[in-house]
This record gives C-alpha cells, sequence and structure tokens, in this order.
C-alpha cells in the first residue's frame, strides 16, 4: 500500500465523491437489508394466519380476515418492490460518484504522467523503450483507476454491508450467525487463490497478445521486405507460432475458471444447509421462527457477492500497487537540464564551446572530448566529420537536449544553464539527422510549433527548402495529410519539410544536422543557395559528411572521434594538405563518377 499513497492527494482532491458515495452505499444496503425483514414478517404471518383462519372454516368472519390477510401480504409485496427500487436508485448514485471520481482521478494522472515524460531529458528516452512508456500511461493507469473505482467501491460495499447484516443478524441468534458465517472465510480464500490464478494467467495472455500484435504491426510494415524475399511462408509460419501459444494460454486460463462457480455454489449451498439444520432444531426449541431461517437465507445471498468481491478486490489492490510502483519509478526521475536563472532575452546567436567534453550516460561512449569552437554571431560554421565524430552530438548539445559532461557552452556570452530552457529552444531552429514528421497536413507540419504563423511565411519556407512543386504536384496541396511518420512522402521530401519547418520559425540559431543526406547534389544545391540568403545575419551550424554542404561555411571544422582535427576556411584547408582536402578529393571524385 506504500506506493499506493501516492494517490492520496487525487482522492482529497474529489474527497466529496468518496464521502457522498460512501454515504450512499449505507442508504443502499439498508434498503437491501429491510426486504429480508419484510419476508420474514409476511411468512411468520401466513403460518399464523392460516392457522386461525381454518379455525373460522364456514364463518362470516373468515371472508373479513381473508381481505386482511391478502391485503397485508399485497402490502409486503409492494414494499419489497418500493425498497428494491430504492436500493437501485442509490446504487445507481454509488457508480456516479465513486465510479466517476476513479475516471476524473485517471484523467489527472495521465496528464500528470505525461507533463513530467516532457519534462524528462533525452537520455531518459533513450534508457526506455516507447512500448513501456506507453504501457505505464494505459495499462498501468488502467489497473489503478479499477483500485480507486470499482475496487474501492466494493471494498466499502463489503465493510458497510458485512457491519449492518453481522450487527442485525447476531441481534436475532448468535449461534445461527456463527455457523452461517463459518463457510464464508474459506469461501473468501477460495476466491482469493483461484482469482490470483486467473489474474497471472491472464496477464501472462496480455504479454502473449502483445506479442502476438507487435508481430503482425511489424510483419505488415515490412510486407514489401517479406514478398521481396519470398518469405511468405516462413512469416506465416511464426505467426501460427504465437498464435498457438496464445490459443495454449487462453485454455489454460479457461480450465481454471471452470472451477471458479462451482466451488462458490458449492460453499454458499453448505452455508444454507447449515441454516437449515440448525436453524430447524433453533425452531423446535422455540427460539426462532420459520421467518427468521427465510430471513438468514436471504442474509447469506446478500453477503455472497461481497465475500466473492473481497478475494478480486484484494487481487485489483495488488495488481494496483504493483503498477503505482512503476509509474512511481518514472515519476520520481528528475530533469537535470534546469535552468539556473531563468534568463529570457532574444539572442544575437554568437556561440562560445570551452573544453566541452561529452560521455553518453547509458553507453558511457566518449562522443566529445575538450571541445573548443567559437561562432560569431551572424557566422555560419560546417562541422564535418565521418560517422561517430560527434557531429551530431553537437547539435544535441546546442538544442540542450544534454548538458555536457564537462566544460561549459556560452550563448551571447551567458552559460547556456542560465537561459530559460523553453524560452532558448524557442530561438533555435532545428532539423534532425532522423527526421520526424507527424501524422498531420503539410502545412500544419510546417508550423509546428507555432500558433500565428501566416499562410504566406509557411508557403516561403515551402519554396526556400525546395518542396514547392512537390507539394503544389498533391491534389490536396498543402492540406495533404501525411502517413505515419510522415510515410506519404519520399525520403528526400521529407528532409525537405523539415528543413521548412525549422526555417519558417524565423530562429536566431540555425543547426542543421546532416539533413541534406537523401538529396541529390542538383537539389542539395538549390537548397544551399535558398539558404544562402536565409543565413544572411543569422548564425548557422550545418553539420554533415558530405563536403558540398559545407561551401556556404564561413570557417569549416573537421572532427575525428570528438576532438577538432582541422579548423579553417576553405581556401586555407586545401591549402593544408590534410584530412579535408582528402574527403574533398573522394567525394569529388565519386560525384564525378
Amino acid at each position: 500500500m506504500k506506493a499506493l499513497k501516492y494517490l492520496n492527494k487525487y482522492l482529497w482532491k474529489y474527497k466529496w465523491y468518496l464521502i457522498l458515495g460512501t454515504l450512499f452505499t449505507i442508504i443502499s444496503n439498508l434498503f437491501g437489508i429491510i426486504p429480508a425483514q419484510l419476508v420474514r414478517y409476511a411468512l411468520d404471518l401466513v403460518i399464523e394466519t392460516l392457522d386461525v383462519y381454518y379455525l373460522f372454516n364456514g364463518a362470516s368472519l373468515q371472508t373479513g380476515m381473508y381481505d386482511i390477510f391478502a391485503f397485508s401480504i399485497l402490502l409486503y409485496g409492494l414494499l419489497i418492490l418500493l425498497m428494491a427500487l430504492l436500493k437501485g436508485i442509490f446504487l445507481f448514485l454509488v457508480r456516479q460518484t465513486i465510479i466517476v471520481m476513479s475516471r476524473h482521478i485517471e484523467f489527472e494522472l495521465k496528464n500528470d504522467i505525461y507533463q513530467h515524460y516532457q519534462t524528462l531529458p533525452a537520455s531518459f528516452f533513450r534508457r526506455h523503450s516507447t512500448g513501456d512508456l506507453m504501457a505505464r500511461i494505459s495499462e498501468d493507469v488502467s489497473n489503478v483507476r479499477i483500485y480507486v473505482g470499482p475496487a474501492l467501491m466494493y471494498g466499502i460495499n463489503l465493510i458497510v454491508l458485512f457491519f449492518l447484516v453481522i450487527t442485525y443478524m447476531a441481534s436475532v441468534s448468535t449461534k445461527l450467525t456463527f455457523y452461517v458465517l463459518l463457510p464464508l472465510p474459506v469461501l473468501s480464500v477460495s476466491v482469493y487463490v483461484v482469482n490470483s490464478m486467473i489474474m497471472k494467467r491472464s496477464q501472462e495472455i496480455q504479454k502473449q497478445l502483445s506479442a502476438l500484435s507487435t508481430y503482425v504491426q511489424e510483419a505488415f510494415s515490412g510486407i514489401r521486405v517479406i514478398k521481396s524475399f519470398v518469405q511468405e511462408k516462413h512469416s506465416f509460419s511464426n505467426f501460427e507460432k504465437e498464435a498457438e501459444t496464445f490459443k495454449i494460454k487462453s485454455l489454460g486460463l479457461t480450465k481454471v475458471d471452470a472451477f471458479f462457480y462451482p466451488v462458490i455454489l458449492l460453499l454458499i449451498g453448505l452455508s444454507n444447509i447449515l441454516i437449515i439444520y440448525v436453524g430447524g432444531q433453533e425452531i423446535i426449541n422455540g427460539k426462532l421462527t420459520p421467518g427468521n431461517i427465510t430471513e438468514f437465507i436471504l442474509y447469506v445471498n446478500i453477503l455472497t457477492w461481497p465475500v466473492m468481491a473481497l478475494g478480486w478486490t484484494t487481487s485489483q489492490i495488488q495488481r494496483a500497487a504493483s503498477s503505482q510502483t512503476r509509474i512511481n519509478e518514472f515519476l520520481n526521475e528528475k530533469t537535470t537540464l534546469v535552468s539556473e536563472k531563468n534568463i529570457v532575452k532574444p539572442l544575437d546567436g554568437k556561440i562560445t564551446f570551452k573544453n566541452v567534453g561529452f560521455i553518453y550516460p547509458d553507453s558511457g561512449i566518449q562522443a566529445l572530448d575538450n571541445f573548443d569552437l567559437e561562432v560569431k554571431s551572424g557566422e555560419t560554421v560546417a562541422i564535418l566529420g565521418t560517422t561517430g565524430s560527434g557531429k551530431s552530438t553537437l547539435a544535441h548539445l546546442l538544442c540542450r537536449l544534454y548538458d555536457p559532461t564537462s566544460g561549459e557552452i556560452l550563448i551571447d556570452d551567458i552559460p547556456m544553464k542560465e537561459y530559460d530552457v523553453h524560452a532558448f529552444r524557442r530561438q533555435i531552429g532545428y532539423v534532425p539527422q532522423d527526421v520526424f514528421l507527424f501524422s498531420d497536413s503539410i502545412e500544419n507540419n510546417v508550423r509546428f510549433g507555432t500558433s500565428d504563423m501566416s499562410f504566406e511565411r509557411i508557403e516561403q519556407a515551402v519554396k526556400d527548402a525546395d518542396l514547392y512543386q512537390n507539394v503544389i504536384d498533391f491534389p490536396q496541396r498543402y492540406g495533404t495529410m501525411l502517413g505515419e511518420r510522415g510515410i506519404t512522402l519520399s525520403g528526400g521530401q521529407k528532409q525537405r519539410l523539415s528543413i521548412a519547418r525549422a526555417i519558417a520559425r524565423d530562429p536566431k540559431i540555425l543547426v542543421l544536422d546532416d539533413c541534406l543526406s537523401a538529396v541529390d547534389t542538383n537539389t542539395e544545391n538549390i537548397i544551399l543557395n535558398n539558404l544562402k540568403r536565409i543565413m544572411d545575419h543569422r548564425t548557422s551550424v550545418i553539420i554533415s559528411h558530405r563536403v558540398s554542404s559545407a561551401k556556404l561555411a564561413d570557417t569549416i571544422v573537421v572532427l575525428d572521434e570528438g576532438k577538432i582535427i582541422e579548423q579553417g576556411t576553405h581556401t586555407s584547408l586545401m591549402a593544408a594538405n590534410g584530412a579535408y582536402k582528402e574527403l574533398y578529393e573522394k567525394q569529388l571524385v565519386a560525384e564525378e563518377v
């Protein structure tokens, strides 16, 4: 229960739902108990009146007695119907309070988790899979909702009903109450054991269903590869194995479930036999009436469901505690990317790296080592290097997705850590190496992150990214809906749309992380010529492994294993006859070929 303490703040916020729900539960149970007493009165009335009725057989008084008797029975019947109706009304109100409260808590908990996810650094998302993140915000929260909803409702109902029924039964006959309750602990334990087995097997089925769904999704996503390699039969064979495992586990659950109700009916029947046997002896001794026995049988049936629910409720509480523990693990994660002074100011664009070193926390790989660089405001710098040289790490550090392990980065001679994180990022235009587009229209993908961008600005950004003609060729033009991760577009079109999205924001600092790798040389030249105008009076960092992308740069930096091995202009680096010249000549030969 320690993990579930986190939910107390939500329960306190919606305390009136809980208080009213408890009150309605007490009232509904009172209306549920009264009919049993009315049945006792009616049955005793029938037994007592029949003897007198037959005693006056043939007398005129018998007719009057029958009318009174019939009216009394009718009155009891109507009262029982009225009690059932009132109980139903208050049960409806119980669900409208406690279950509604659980939905409110579910809504707030999901929002809190999602909001917390967004505050966490990129390193957190490198450590955890998307499936795990989704499971905690969906399935785990659903388990918690069942605890604060149905489980709590049944728990309150059990406590209230048990107290009311046992108190009244004990006031009628302590001895009979004792015998009635004998099978109930066994029933509760049996329900708990069987329910735990059902819960365990249900979770295994859910995991297998998840694995089956994942396999099918992957197979359909890669259907072109499967067909190209003629692996349809192999794919079906693997699916059949997964489906067979799912079938076996489902049958295992069905076998356990088959014992559930027979065990319950056996124990309830045992309680009823004890009532009749012990109660019959009490009637013979003159201590109870037949109405009392009927009343006790009704009470046992009233108690049956809450006692059955005890096992279910206990399992749900355990399951919710387990889920909340998993949720708390992520909620306890704190971001290290905090602002020290929350400075909010327009940027000029000067960037200074001072002895910057960076080691990825999850892998321990050193991406940068004593990196020193100064980029003046409005200057363009190109970062070149082979794969794994630390180029993309620089982009991540500039966008403050990570903080340096050592050294510091200054923006306009102010440490980056002193800027308000969100205010700083709003002035950065970032085109990532791995392009990500949203399942939305082209227009909304370009204006992403802003709410007041004019259509003229969107159109100009698309033209500058050399995507205008492609957009015009689509039947719905800017309203064209992109598929998942932008699958509607080709690789080059996706990169150009990503560039349009970055430059449309009119950023103070533009970071292009190998964003022209999927376009041909001609398109690259068009985009670079367009970017020349855009990058004028704007600090730009072009990260690439292609030398041709660096021709607009004022300064070129060549990286190798996280260290600067060469730095200067195109002319000076060619004259140096080093790594840059070698890279340039190799790529020049490749282009000519």
